[in-house]
């Protein structure tokens, strides 16, 4: 088992009780009717939600870290602010930042670790992070740990940014991005070492889809070890999955904003 290590990184501050929400129902992957819609999800456990902000609607105020936190909803860290007008929330925390630094949102700030800017006000070769696809809609896109997009180029109006799938893409050059990436990029390389640290996250198991019968799934069935029988590997639904398949709905309403497709398998780098 190999974990994240903390110390030296989070400031061991215990959650602001009024930037808590309540307390979020643990709804096992079922909908309102009680069916399950999102496999392999229930248990873990218990969590208080930290109302995190994503929109960055203070502008031109400047903003002190106060603190490095965990928050268990997601897999960067998150930084306690506060303006100075004396206002404080919970902000996602880039890589480099430390309790003390300052930050700010504004379309004059300069380019440095966690401020705020436009897509045009930001040069081309800049790594960004919590970035909007419409303006004043909220952060979107690069919010988990480590992940960060770059800007590649600007024309007639959009920013070509370069997602952390490899996918490059148009973006309204209007819309807000953060300079830096997210931080906790050791999270991707933990192993949990045991099927009951899954559990404690939520994680329920995962039976493959060859195990099962014919009725379960469409790569069910057989007598002993069987192969799939199928060209290409399918979902319980008889959907392409994995293995580099192309999932993608043809005509997709935002197909036009994309520059270049991601590329997948080991052509990938």
């Amino acid at each position: 088992m190999t974990t994240v290590t903390y110390r030296g990184v989070l400031s061991g501050d215990k959650p602001m009780k009024s930037l808590l929400l309540g307390s979020k129902a643990n709804r096992a992957g079922r909908n309102n009717a009680g069916r399950i819609t999102v496999r392999h999800q229930g248990g873990g456990h218990k969590r208080r939600l930290r109302d995190v902000d994503f929109k960055y609607d203070k502008k031109n105020i400047p903003a002190r870290v106060e603190t490095i936190e965990y928050d268990p909803y997601r897999t960067g860290f998150i930084a306690r602010v506060v303006f100075a007008d004396g206002e404080r929330r919970y902000v996602l925390a880039p890589k480099e930042m430390k309790v003390g630094d300052t930050f700010q949102v504004s379309e004059n700030a300069p380019i440095k670790i966690g401020n705020r800017l436009p897509l045009g006000k930001i040069p081309s070769g800049t790594f960004i992070y919590n970035i909007e696809i419409q303006a004043g809609a909220g952060a979107r896109i690069a919010r988990s740990a480590g992940n960060y997009a770059e800007v590649v180029a600007h024309d007639a109006g959009y920013a070509q940014v370069k997602m952390p799938s490899t996918e490059i893409r148009k973006i309204s050059e209007q819309a807000w991005a953060s300079i830096g990436a997210v931080s906790n990029e050791e999270q991707r390389l933990q192993v949990y070492g045991k099927a009951g640290k899954s559990r404690w996250k939520g994680i329920r198991p995962t039976v493959r889809g060859t195990a099962m019968n014919p009725v379960d799934h469409p790569h069910g069935g057989g007598e002993g070890k069987q192969g799939r029988g199928l060209r290409r590997a399918k979902s319980m639904w008889g959907k392409p999955t994995g293995k580099g398949q192309k999932t993608r709905t043809p005509k997709k309403y935002s197909n036009k904003f994309i520059v270049s497709r991601r590329k997948v398998g080991k052509k990938r780098s």
